[in-house]
């Protein structure tokens, strides 16, 4: 893969890529039109392949943000087209990389020493590049370790960079502006942390340390007199990323073991801990022919407001929300319903909220579940494309779902559809959570 001899850092360089690009969106916006006046059947596939490689390549030559964006986005099945879907998938580990220089630099910058003094052995090519940063293998006192190298200009470029994205996501998904901006807000929290290196290696510790008793997971050991403020050192884990790995045919029981292992992990989590690991793209995963995985990159950890967990998973409790009365109280305190709302609109959207609860729940409320069952994930998706096309839905005034949700349904979303590529047979009663207890 061809690497990166710089990136652009200041407001103005990362402005005018972002210019350009859109200057290219709209020439092939007008393309697409040309063509369909020869051919009405056109669809609008080549469009959206088209206008997803202009902007992948520049998300991808910024890094940072920018880049994450896309990462978050091509996880949300359903929400974009699959042109975009599938290319803003490579962010997740198959970036364009920094060149040698930049990392050396970064190093002296930082750590007051070049990769050469502090390691037996270091490999100047990265093994990985995604949206934040790069990830070179080492070698130091007989040890394999893995580098992450944080991007020049990006914990300084994430407020300007969102302001910037933010219209392209707004065409992207079709969202309103309102909402945008109330999630936003969300995600340039979890940005700025995600930039701080000495944070992540803070967590990575802890949670690592937390988690270690849960069957079939493995966790490297980190090494704080080798990190710095834009680079953590960590044990090197092997294995392979989910793609990779399903590629080799894994057993059931492989496959089920990995699949148990990542579910409790995010379980034991949320309801023990009330933080969680909320960045659950294949590429923070290493998995093994033996039913065992490795975790890794704790930079984005999102801590659950008491509030709003117990708010959230009282939507599995099928009882409670037979109550109509203590149904509206839930889903006011999660912001799904407006005390503006007319009753036309409450009886709408809690109709609309009704049914999405009751699928995407499903795995709460029964012991075992297939998450090989096609026929499920194919009702989801079918059901978030009905909602996206609902003109009531799409022209809400209002932004519906509190901004801890963001990263919750993300965190589920990504977990379930990993599950779904495992086709994985696991045990899900056991939720950690009780919902009887009174709503705060």
């Amino acid at each position: 893969m061809k690497e990166q001899s710089n990136i652009p850092t200041s407001k103005v360089e990362r402005a005018g890529k972002f210019v350009t690009t859109g200057l290219k969106v709209g020439t092939n916006y007008i393309k697409h039109y040309t063509r369909k006046l020869v051919d009405p059947s056109l669809s609008k596939e080549t469009l959206h392949q088209d206008n997803a490689a202009d902007i992948y390549e520049t998300l991808s030559s910024l890094k940072g943000s920018a880049l994450k964006v896309a990462q978050m986005l091509s996880m949300d099945k359903g929400m974009l087209p699959k042109a975009y879907t599938e290319k803003f998938a490579m962010s997740q580990y198959s970036a364009p990389p920094l060149s040698g220089p930049l990392v050396v630099n970064t190093f002296v910058k930082t750590l007051g020493k070049s990769p050469a003094q502090l390691y037996d052995k270091f490999e100047m090519r990265a093994s990985n590049a995604a949206s934040i940063g790069q990830v070179h293998k080492a070698w130091k006192d007989g040890k394999a370790l893995a580098v992450k190298i944080q991007y020049p200009g990006v914990a300084n470029s994430v407020k300007s960079d969102l302001r910037i994205v933010k219209p392209f996501a707004i065409r992207i998904v079709g969202m309103n502006e309102v909402d945008m901006d109330k999630y936003f807000e969300e995600i340039e929290s979890k940005l700025l942390e995600e930039t701080d290196y000495k944070l992540e290696l803070t967590r990575s510790m802890a949670l690592s340390r937390e988690c270690a008793h849960i069957p079939h997971l493995l966790f490297p050991q980190y090494y704080p007199e080798l990190s710095s403020d834009r680079i953590i050192t960590m044990d090197w884990l092997e294995g392979q990323h989910l793609k990779e790995f399903l590629q080799g045919n894994p057993s059931q029981e492989a496959r089920n073991n990995i699949g148990q292992a990542l579910w409790d992990f995010y379980q034991f989590q949320v309801h023990q801990l009330k933080q969680v690991h909320a960045d659950p793209h294949p590429g923070n995963f290493l998995m093994r022919p033996d039913g065992t995985v490795g975790i890794f990159d704790f930079g984005c950890v999102k801590e659950i407001p008491e509030d709003f967990y117990y708010n959230y998973f009282l939507l599995t409790d099928k009882e409670v929300l037979k109550d109509d009365k203590r149904r509206y109280e839930i889903y006011t305190n999660l912001e799904m319903i407006h005390p503006t709302d007319t009753p036309k609109e409450v009886e709408f959207f809690s109709g609309l909220f009704q049914h999405m609860i009751d699928l995407l729940t499903l795995p709460f409320t029964v012991d075992h579940f297939d998450f090989g069952n096609e026929a499920y994930f194919n009702e989801i998706y079918a059901y978030m494309d009905e909602l996206y096309n609902m003109k009531e839905v799409r022209e809400s005034k209002v932004a519906r779902g509190s901004r801890h949700s963001l990263y919750i349904n993300r965190t589920y979303f990504g977990l379930y559809s990993i599950l779904s590529e495992l086709k994985a047979n696991i045990v899900t009663g056991a939720s950690g959570f009780s919902p009887r207890k009174e709503t705060k």
